[in-house]
């Protein structure tokens, strides 16, 4: 039996890591600035995760959630002081494909609509109805095109406004800096209006912090940024720095029904240790604040540095795109195979940096060096 093929792959199999550095079967060192597509939070083997995990696959790694489970309310807890949303509910899935599909359902419960409004250029996932709102027709199966989704660009309040004032939208889904399409940011005054537009007519607020939440942009959730509060968060990626987890951090505004949501594995003893290990260490290593004065760090020097083919650096924290004025493939390769980093890309032409948020400012400059090289005899 052979692999079904779903990723173009680098010819390199990686069997270790440290920090923010990896390690293939020959020995060879390589500089991560993509994280395993920003999964990679705290660092790769961190010392205290790889205990807490060790520790906890000793005594029991899973039960079912058909009993008590003090890890989830001891996560739950946890995250709220950290995040600030205390008086929210959280709810424990496995991915944030997951994370997405339950804030669409929750929202559609809460007021009965079946419409949704989603940006151009968005991702939010590849189950049924993530996929929906994931603006990209080469993953929308016939299946999947309910005609639920109605794509507007990102930043026109006017067109989102507009929409929201016919009374029938169940919610609206917002990347606050849109990782796939391209590191787009949302603005202030887009996000602000928004949330006066939901509150007038009923709409749900979903921000999705998939990707760019978790400290990643210099602040526990990138929205955090923009003066507004959602009534739906979804997280995942870096909540588990590896191991599987998500969750939907869910406003007051909503009422728990038993059975309306569930999960087998969501919320699993070793799901919920490996989310408290990645707080403590986020905590006691400052990783919020070092994403924002590593991240504002990095892209200062990419500026300053004037580097060939370079047309924009932009971002937050360490969630950064560096946009090119040639295709981004080729120079990928060449980091990975020539300088030995692995980047991400969006689209063709903007390499996307996602680094675990332990970079030092030292690993920045030795990647800036490297990609000098690259672009340099490109």
């Amino acid at each position: 039996m052979k692999l079904f093929d779903v990723y173009p792959l680098f010819d390199v199999n990686i069997v270790k890591g440290k920090g923010c550095k990896v390690w293939d079967e020959k020995g060879q060192e390589y500089l991560d600035l993509y994280g395993g597509h920003a999964v990679i939070s705290i660092g790769h083997c961190h010392p205290h995760y790889v205990e807490m995990m060790t520790k906890q696959l000793n005594e029991l790694g899973f039960y079912s959630n058909s009993v008590i489970n003090k890890l989830q309310v001891q996560l739950a807890e946890r995250l709220g002081k950290a995040c600030g949303y205390e008086d929210y509910r959280f709810f424990m899935i496995n991915s944030g494909a997951e994370a997405n599909e339950n804030a669409l359902k929750l929202a559609s419960f809460y007021n009965g609509r079946t419409r949704v409004l989603s940006s151009d250029k968005a991702f939010h996932g590849r189950t049924s109805l993530a996929v929906e709102v994931t603006n990209n027709p080469k993953i929308i199966a016939p299946i999947n095109d309910n005609g639920h989704v109605t794509y507007l660009p990102l930043n026109d309040l006017d067109a989102w406004v507009k929409e929201i004032k016919k009374g029938d939208v169940c919610a609206v889904i917002v990347e606050c800096i849109q990782g796939v399409g391209g590191i787009r940011m949302v603005t202030s005054e887009f996000l602000q209006g928004l949330r006066e537009a939901c509150d007038d007519y009923n709409t749900v607020l979903i921000c999705d912090e998939i990707q760019c939440g978790y400290g990643r942009s210099g602040k526990f959730f990138a929205h955090q940024h923009l003066g507004v509060q959602p009534d739906l968060i979804t997280v995942a990626k870096g909540i588990g720095n590896g191991f599987p987890v998500a969750g939907l951090i869910i406003s007051p505004i909503f009422t728990p029904i038993f059975g309306q949501l569930g999960t087998t594995f969501g919320g699993n003893h070793l799901a919920c240790t490996a989310g408290l290990a990645v707080l403590d260490v986020m905590e006691q290593e400052n990783l919020v604040a070092n994403a924002a004065e590593v991240g504002e760090y990095i892209m200062q020097q990419l500026k300053e540095a004037k580097l060939p083919h370079v047309t924009d650096v932009r971002g937050r924290g360490l969630m950064i795109g560096i946009e090119l004025d040639c295709p981004q493939r080729e120079i990928r390769k060449k980091l990975v195979f020539e300088q030995h980093v692995f980047t991400g890309c969006s689209g063709m032409n903007v390499l996307r940096l996602l680094p675990p948020l332990c970079l030092t400012k030292a690993e920045a400059d030795d990647f800036i060096a490297r990609l000098k090289t690259v672009l340099t005899n490109a």
